[in-house]
């Protein structure tokens, strides 16, 4: 499989890296989203990059699931459950959306009249106390369907301790069910704590059907072009699925784009020599920011979609805001410039596309300011972009009122994102205890780099390292990224006299679930890693502590599969992770293992960075492309201006310049120093 083409699609660009193993030919796409319709810009993308015939395999990197859950446009959902648990979503963990007041406005994604309950109960240690009433499932389920249902979620309480209710109650509802969108929770997340387990279970129903119907469009489309290779589906956790896992666990792909975007940048990064960085990932609609040390994204056990949409499922950690290319400038009823959270998206876009849109963005505030070209617009859709009309918003919308120019105008637009976004990187880094003076930002999608300046400075960063191509990162991560598959089991296990064979048969069972899964995924690797880690604490908490282990599925010399696990090796793991998270033990308390978690990872084979380095011929005087005036710190300055893919290697930039390409620009401000290193990325320091 030599052929492989990675696509993002982000909410105004959809972004195409292809990559060619045999013959080392690396090309790049950009072509504009289309929100609502997504398959249309991903296949105008691909065609872009020649016969879609000729590829051999396309990974995918989605934000449809994550906008069907902020936009709240996912299915209608049913949900049957235990009686007296039908309300788990609407109680929550007690918290409400407003701290402060009586009343709160939330709204579960399944109104009451949706959830309904069966006689059914598991006790706790997995006892069946009262086995489920098959009759009340299938009425239950019919009586959803005549509501409206397009997809089903069974929940019973404590099926994670014995799911055989659960399984009988599936398989009847099954029967009387028109689709495939249906699932119970032992299938989704098998894990302890009722609300987390209800959430995931029926935040995955709501998905199934927008995903399997996006996925169903792409897979008429690629076979109408002749595909007959390999698709899948980038996972929140920065690994790669079978689009068949991905219809039956479309919640695993709510961070997928983005994650992708930090793989490729901690791959980038590693590559040159940077083990800790900032990934800052600016696209058309929102800012996603996370942290990578010593080479390793952070993990994440769940994630708050927005209020009470819990997703409990591995995922990379990733903070996002409101603050793209397109989001909307405007002064609010305090004075005060705000920029975003609304977006113009890439219909009807900036003000300066020319698609109907009067309101001000921040890509109108930087083309005002000269940081971006007009005549070489991103995305090959738009010949030119109208400068004047960028300026006309930005005077009456924000000059006007505040009595500025419209370049003042732009530059305070510009700023106040610039603050939106160093927060968002303060709260990664310095609230989680990191000095961001030795952290590196990786700036990248197609505006990330405009702002280098802004993330150096404004933060305290050591420097940046913008990517070769920072406007197809996320899609170049497709193309890197790991198959993975992780699973979750609750065991309930003391760790005092524990019994080291009864944990070790059920990791080599669920090892040989995970890695099963990767093997059936289509795509060559190189070697499957399984992986184990646990949830442990001292009896009487609540909360736990992940607890790796540093054992792994072997076969040994008996060629019994054996993960070699010994009370021992648990408690001094335990010890570690714990006394790493609170800086002390707590002796003679018990130790309790709460949940195992498996995670196995079919390791790609090395993608070769130096397929993107500069040609050997390139040279500074064919990359200059003469000077133009660009607006920094409250006045005009001659910037240089570059080609920024015809400098060669060891090429060193002053700032104030501005370096051109087709995917993204940046811009490299006075005091500033940027240099070519040799895979191509500009290494971006202080003079």
């Amino acid at each position: 499989m030599t052929r492989i083409v990675g696509v993002d699609v982000g909410g105004t660009f959809t972004d195409l890296a292809y990559f060619d193993e045999e013959s080392r030919t690396f090309r790049t796409a950009k072509a504009p989203s289309n929100r609502g319709d997504e398959a249309v810009g991903f296949m105008d993308g691909l065609t872009r990059l020649g016969p879609v015939a000729d590829l051999d395999a396309i990974v995918h990197g989605t934000t449809v699931g994550t906008n069907a859950l902020l936009e709240r446009k996912g299915a209608r959902v049913g949900i049957i459950t235990t009686p007296g648990f039908r309300d788990a979503l609407e109680m929550r963990r007690r918290d409400r959306p407003h701290t402060w007041g009586l009343w709160g406005d939330f709204e579960p994604v399944v109104p009451r009249d949706m959830r309904l309950e069966v006689p059914e109960r598991t006790l706790a240690d997995g006892t069946v106390r009262l086995a489920v009433d098959l009759d009340a499932v299938r009425a239950a389920a019919a009586a959803l369907l005549a509501r409206g249902a397009e997809a089903l979620a069974i929940v019973f309480v404590n099926a994670y301790a014995n799911p055989a209710n659960e399984r009988a109650a599936f398989e009847a509802a099954r029967a009387v069910w028109p689709n495939a969108h249906i699932a119970h929770s032992a299938q989704v997340l098998p894990e302890i704590r009722e609300f987390e387990r209800t959430s995931t279970t029926t935040l995955n129903a709501y998905l199934q059907p927008v995903v399997a119907s996006y996925l169903g469009k792409l897979d008429e489309a690629l076979a109408a072009g002749g595909f007959a290779g390999s698709f899948h589906i980038v996972q929140s956790n920065g690994g790669v699925m079978s689009t068949a896992t991905a219809r039956r666990l479309p919640v695993r792909t709510a961070l997928s784009g983005p994650a992708a975007g930090v793989i490729a940048a901690a791959a980038i990064a590693g590559a040159a020599g940077y083990a800790d960085i900032v990934t800052a990932d600016l696209g058309g609609t929102s800012f996603d920011v996370s942290l990578v040390a010593g080479g390793k994204a952070a993990l994440a056990a769940q994630t708050v979609i927005d209020f009470g949409l819990v997703v409990r499922t591995p995922m990379i950690e990733i903070t996002t805001i409101g603050a793209g290319g397109g989001s909307i400038a405007h002064v609010d009823a305090g004075g005060l410039i705000a920029v975003g959270p609304e977006s113009a998206g890439s219909r009807p876009g900036p003000v300066a596309y020319g698609q109907g849109n009067t309101r001000p963005t921040l890509t109108d505030a930087n083309l005002v300011l000269g940081r971006i070209n007009a005549d070489r617009p991103i995305g090959g859709k738009l010949a030119r972009l109208d400068v004047e009309a960028a300026r006309v918003a930005l005077a009456t919308a924000i000059g006007e009122p505040l009595g500025l120019s419209p370049e003042a105008a732009a530059e305070a637009v510009v700023r106040v994102a610039n603050a939106k976004m160093a927060g968002a990187i303060r709260l990664v880094s310095i609230e989680r205890g990191h000095d961001p003076t030795r952290f590196t930002a990786v700036p990248f999608g197609g505006g990330g780099a405009l702002h280098v300046g802004a993330l150096i400075r404004d933060v305290g960063l050591k420097g940046a390292l913008v990517p070769r191509y920072p406007g197809i990162t996320s899609a170049l991560g497709c193309i890197i990224a790991d198959i993975r598959h992780d699973q979750v089991a609750t065991v309930n296990l003391s760790l005092d006299g524990l019994d080291a064979a009864r944990l070790d048969a059920r990791m080599v069972e669920a090892g040989g679930e995970a890695r099963a899964v990767v093997a059936g995924a289509g795509l060559a690797v190189e070697a499957v890693d399984v992986v184990y880690e646990l949830d442990m604490h001292y009896q009487g908490q609540t909360h736990t502590v992940a607890v790796p282990l540093p054992v792994t599925l072997d076969g040994g010399a008996t060629g019994v599969e054996t993960t070699g696990v010994t009370e021992a090796i648990v408690r001094t793991a335990f010890e570690a992770a714990y006394s790493q998270a609170f800086s002390r033990l707590l002796p003679g308390i018990p130790v309790r293992i709460v949940n195992l978690r498996t995670a196995a990872i079919g390791r790609r084979p090395a993608f070769d960075l130096m397929a993107l380095a500069p040609a050997p011929d390139a040279s500074l005087e064919a990359a200059r492309r003469g000077t133009r005036p660009v607006w920094f710190d409250g006045g005009w300055h001659d910037a240089t201006i570059w080609d920024r893919l015809a400098l060669p290697v060891g090429a060193e930039i002053a700032g104030p310049a501005i370096l051109e390409q087709p995917d993204a620009t940046t811009v490299v401000d006075p005091g500033l120093v940027a240099r070519v290193d040799p895979f191509g990325n500009l290494i971006v320091e202080r003079t």
